[in-house]
């Protein structure tokens, strides 16, 4: 079992930075990859960063290219997202994901199925 805690949401003006952070406990040996996703109010969920956890090999939804980084901390347990250039368009719940899927130690997974862990989520408003 892994646990999860989000947390460094907020409300920010556009143009405003935010980073995230999400502590990983428990089972976290087989770890394979971790993941941002965001929900906004009447979306799907969707993949905003993954990163994979021995290599932090990266993948960024091209909305958020140049603006997001995603990183991670193993002594630490974190993952962590900067995000810069916030747009009213970021407004969301964003949500920490943790895989073991083998398939996804070389370059991460965006889809959702592979993730079977997730935080409670922690939300984000960018003000125009």
């Amino acid at each position: 079992q892994v646990h999860l805690v989000e947390s460094g949401g907020g409300l920010v003006q556009a143009g405003g930075s935010l980073r995230l952070s999400c502590v990983v406990s428990g089972r976290t040996f087989s770890t394979t990859a971790m993941a941002w996703f965001r929900q906004a109010p009447g979306k799907e969920r969707e993949a905003v960063a993954t990163i994979t956890w021995n290599v932090g090999s990266t993948y960024y939804v091209d909305s958020v290219k140049g603006r997001f980084t995603i990183a991670r901390d193993n002594a630490k347990n974190t993952v962590y997202l900067s995000m810069n250039d916030l747009k009213p368009e970021d407004t969301a719940v964003y949500y920490c994901a943790h895989t073991d899927w083998e398939h996804c130690s070389a370059y991460g997974c965006y889809e959702r199925r592979p993730y079977d862990s997730w935080g409670l989520g922690t939300q984000v408003t960018v003000s125009s």
